[in-house]
């Protein structure tokens, strides 16, 4: 029986994959997005790679359907190459006029999907007695607006309230809202700190936090099931209301940050010349103001005031990178700021230097920040009284397996509890989630209308008080309050421990090598191999797969005394909680280094986290000199295996 001919077109991409130039997943895809896309400039812009013979670029738009990874969906929304068909008149900030075509990219294909698919979810979720409620904010990224406008209509045309910011937000004020809110779900379109072509679609549940099992798996069911991009409005009667939301919720969370501060009269009349800097995101928007407030005099970096989905000024607007604080580093040196803080577009992590003893600005790492912030909040807990003997034990910090345990050692060290999780900060949250729910229903009523005092009594009596959480990759969060990592909070936090530090005349890095010395120096790196495009994921994943299945059994002359796989052991955390599954592997030597290897989940790269150590006491700048070049043999020899494998 013979089969329907196929069109020139078809035959062009079926000689592509005969010759190898074309993946077959990649034919495939191009026809299922044509035949389901509204799109005019979709088969306009497949037209023209396929008749240029773009087949590398054909394969990176097209070598899978764009999936939920950490929360969401995240891919290139500006193609390597731009089409004629996508650059059209052109838009804001000299981006093409629509984004980039593909199965794999982000574009209105995969928003209506994901959004329509969110949806689904939560529909029967909430039940037919009302209508689902959702909230959307954006950052500054290119197409970040018309994404949030595009994804409130179709929630109102599909029978749900939605509520859109009046301009660019902040992930962690996304979180706020929902729960401030009451909504269902929210979504926030960003790629946070990833490079400029990108964006993204952050999910998050009626708690407030990305989404984690079983709804994640149950939302990727609903977008899964969906490969068009058109659907059918619901009648007038039957559609949701939009709402904008404008200074009135900035002031709800500005309002619910400032609890986190344990000492205000630290910051009061501290005369304090600081440099903050947004790197073209949402960051200062809140946290400018909000520090001025407080009595700091806060200069900001005027290139790097403007909202710009390019970030024209970095490289990559990501505040871990050195680079990037380099305009605000220079003003501090030029004004003699005491201290600088960036915030990456999406306001969910900060970066910070500071001054050490001889003046001179000095970087600090995640770790390092989140330590100093740890030791001081738990240190300040029980100086107010809030945290005794008697209750220490229901007081807690949560971090990530692949944070430093240095923050271990501090909790140890003050007999309060600590938690490992997962990477990706909604693992964090599902702790506060746990915490909370343990509190008897009839004890805390309306849990969310509380002010952080009454929650603190009601966690400290009947569950855990989180005293505050973080993550090596430079987010941080001290307040129940909010479920995702908040670099406006965190700025708070970092500003008021930089202020003790000041009033007992002390520089941060001097306060940080008293940490070593008391609890042991730690040294943590994070390096990655980087791999893009279709190729490189299945490079990432075959390297990752090695590891699980062909463990090292010696590195760097040291025996490998543990090996811990996340993906195939059953392993619990300290509170006995089964941990899910995860591409993660940890490596134990008999020295005390240690290291784990990670695919990223939102970025083309594999991820190496390498830890070493030494004891308490000694000469501090002769184990910071053994520990360093330990780590640099380390990861000398991570490079020669990775290349070999």
């Amino acid at each position: 029986m013979v089969g329907p001919a196929m069109s020139p077109f078809e035959s062009t991409l079926a000689t592509a994959v005969s010759s190898g130039h074309l993946l077959e997943s990649a034919r495939s895809n191009i026809l299922s997005l044509l035949a389901g896309t509204t799109q005019e400039v979709a088969p306009a812009s497949v037209g023209e790679l396929v008749a240029a013979g773009a087949w590398d670029e054909l394969n990176d738009r097209f070598f899978k359907t764009l999936t939920f990874g950490t929360g969401g969906l995240r891919g290139r929304t500006v193609g390597r190459i731009v089409t004629r068909a996508e650059q059209g008149i052109g838009g804001p900030h000299e981006r093409p006029e629509h984004p980039c075509v593909g199965t794999a990219t982000m574009n209105y294909y995969n928003l209506s999907r994901a959004v329509r698919g969110l949806i689904a979810y939560t529909k029967p979720f909430v039940g037919a007695a009302r209508k689902p409620v959702l909230v959307f904010a954006h950052d500054t990224r290119h197409f970040s607006r018309d994404f949030a406008e595009f994804c409130a209509k179709v929630a109102s045309e599909l029978g749900c309230d939605a509520y859109l910011f009046e301009g660019p937000r902040s992930t962690p004020q996304l979180s706020f809202s929902v729960r401030d809110l009451r909504a269902d779900a929210g979504v926030v379109l960003t790629a946070s700190h990833n490079p400029s072509h990108d964006n993204g679609f952050k999910v998050y549940f009626n708690d407030g936090a990305q989404i984690v099992e079983p709804h994640a798996s149950g939302i990727v069911r609903e977008v899964n099931a969906i490969n068009r991009e058109s659907y059918d409005p619901l009648p007038g009667d039957q559609r949701g209301t939009v709402r904008i939301l404008g200074a009135e919720m900035d002031a709800r969370y500005v309002a619910r940050i400032k609890t986190l501060l344990l000492r205000p009269e630290l910051l009061e009349g501290a005369a304090i010349k600081m440099v903050f800097t947004s790197l073209h995101g949402t960051g200062g928007h809140i946290n400018v103001p909000l520090l001025r407030s407080l009595g700091l005099e806060v200069l900001t970096v005027p290139e790097q005031d403007i909202q710009d989905g390019r970030f024209p000024t970095v490289v990559s607007p990501n505040p871990e990178n050195a680079p990037a604080l380099r305009m605000a580093i220079d003003l501090a040196e030029k004004s003699g700021a005491e201290w600088v803080i960036g915030t990456d577009p999406d306001a969910d992590r900060i970066g910070v230097a500071v001054r050490d003893r001889d003046g001179a600005m000095r970087l600090l790492t995640g770790d390092q920040i989140g330590s100093l912030m740890a030791w001081y909040r738990v240190k300040t807990c029980f100086d107010l009284g809030w945290i005794t003997q008697a209750n220490r034990s229901r007081a807690v910090l949560v971090k990530t397996f692949v944070t430093t345990e240095l923050q271990r050692a501090i909790a140890d060290g003050f007999g309060v509890g600590v938690v490992d999780t997962l990477t990706g900060f909604k693992y964090i949250a599902s702790k506060l989630r746990k915490y909370e729910e343990a509190i008897p229903a009839d004890k805390k009523g309306d849990y969310r209308s509380l002010s952080e005092e009454e929650t603190r009594r009601l966690r400290l009596e009947y569950s855990r008080f989180f005293i505050f959480g973080g993550e090596e990759s430079y987010g941080y969060l001290g307040s129940d309050s909010i479920r995702d990592k908040d670099a406006n909070g965190a700025a708070l936090m970092f500003a008021e421990t930089a202020a003790y530090a000041k009033s007992i005349g002390k520089t941060l890095p001097d306060l940080l090598d008293e940490l070593y010395t008391r609890f042991g120096y730690h040294l943590e790196s994070g390096k990655s191999l980087v791999m893009e495009g279709a190729d490189g994921a299945q490079k990432i994943l075959a390297l990752a797969a090695s590891y699980a299945d062909h463990p090292p059994g010696t590195v760097d002359g040291s025996a490998v005394i543990r090996v811990r796989d996340f993906a195939k052991d059953d392993l619990y955390d300290q509170e006995g909680d089964f941990l899910p599954k995860e591409k993660m592997l940890f490596v134990d030597l008999d020295d005390g280094r240690s290291f784990a290897v990670r695919p990223s989940g939102t970025e083309p790269k594999i991820k190496f986290y390498l830890f070493g150590k030494a004891a308490p006491g000694g000469d501090l700048s002769e184990a910071k000199t053994r520990v360093a070049e330990g780590q640099k043999r380390l990861w000398a020899w991570i490079e020669a295996d990775a290349a070999r494998r």
